[in-house]
């Protein structure tokens, strides 16, 4: 790139990237100029800045009531310019945390099943080893929707399941969660003396998670032996889908941290070792500055998770 047109683009400010992205998902220049409170013609001057720093239309306006869409030019624009937006609130959070010191406060995201089998212990130890520090927890079902929140800073770490999505990212693996078929305690299943065939399994009315990442990995071992699941129900809520089990209305297909230990309507099978297992790991932003507090939360949940792991032991196999 030349030195001046290195210099033209150095030109572009926040609130040009900004007006961008509303207009985009506005449709118009009037929507944006409300959202951004200035005036329709401030965000027009900010659009026509923006596309002679950069070079090229950023947007087509077909005038009329004709929504105001993107370019190709637009469109990669704004995807470099939501990294740049996420980077400086990075950047945010990164001073005010070196601000903060050996205190403040600790973002964490989860999901379900780590939220109620891994957290509460970890939390237990970690502010005993660090009771000035408070832990705000956020859950998700979703993987993405917790790692962008990393990405902006919003969280200082997440737990999450491999492999993850682009981005800025460094994990650790905590440990592995094997798959189980939950069955009613007072099915044939329960107390059949034969394992079970993925054949079998395949063929029962079974209840899956929606959002779970891994699951597409259980799927793949299915097809590779040309069975299709039979799925009924895709349910995220644990509690759901312990009771739509315990009422018969269908056979579990769920992580083994998912299953309540105390829940005695119901009994886990494992699936044995040809299915993998889920992999949980900690993420967090790679370029932003480590708390201290951060890195004794991950050593402390490594631990954890070691006994956690070594107390997850096979029930009944499955063939």
């Amino acid at each position: 790139m030349l030195i001046m047109e290195l210099d033209r683009w150095l030109g572009i400010e926040l609130r040009h990237l900004a007006a961008l992205k509303a207009v985009a998902e506005e449709g118009s220049f009037r929507g944006a100029a409300t959202r951004l409170g200035y005036t329709q013609s401030a965000i027009s001057q900010q659009i026509a800045t923006l596309e002679r720093l950069v070079g090229a239309k950023l947007l087509e306006r077909p005038g009329g009531p004709r929504a105001v869409s993107l370019t190709e030019a637009g469109r990669l624009v704004l995807r470099h310019a939501e990294v740049i937006t996420a980077q400086l609130k990075a950047a945010e959070a990164d001073v005010a945390a070196i601000a903060e010191g050996g205190a403040g406060r600790l973002r964490v995201g989860t999901f379900q099943s780590a939220g109620a089998r891994i957290v509460p212990s970890l939390l237990h130890r970690f502010t005993a080893a660090w009771p000035g520090v408070e832990v705000q927890l956020e859950e998700s079902a979703s993987d993405p929707v917790l790692l962008s929140a990393v990405e902006r800073g919003d969280l200082d770490l997440t737990f999450a399941m491999p492999p993850l999505r682009e981005g800025p990212f460094e994990m650790v693996e905590l440990m592995r969660d094997p798959w189980v078929l939950l069955v009613p305690r007072d099915s044939e299943l329960a107390t059949r003396a034969d394992p079970l065939t993925l054949r079998e399994v395949a063929g029962l009315p079974l209840i899956a998670p929606r959002l779970c990442a891994s699951l597409e990995q259980i799927h793949a071992h299915f097809r590779a032996r040309g069975l299709e699941p039979n799925y009924v129900y895709h349910l995220d809520e644990n509690n759901i889908v312990h009771g739509m089990v315990a009422a018969g209305a269908g056979f579990a297909l769920i992580p083994k941290l998912a299953v309540d230990p105390n829940d005695e309507r119901v009994v886990e099978l494992t699936l044995g070792p040809r299915v993998p297992p889920r992999v949980i790991a900690l993420a967090w932003h790679r370029d932003r500055y480590r708390l201290p507090a951060a890195e004794a939360f991950v050593e402390l949940a490594q631990g954890l998770c070691v006994e956690l792991e070594q107390s997850v032991e096979p029930v009944a196999a499955l063939g």
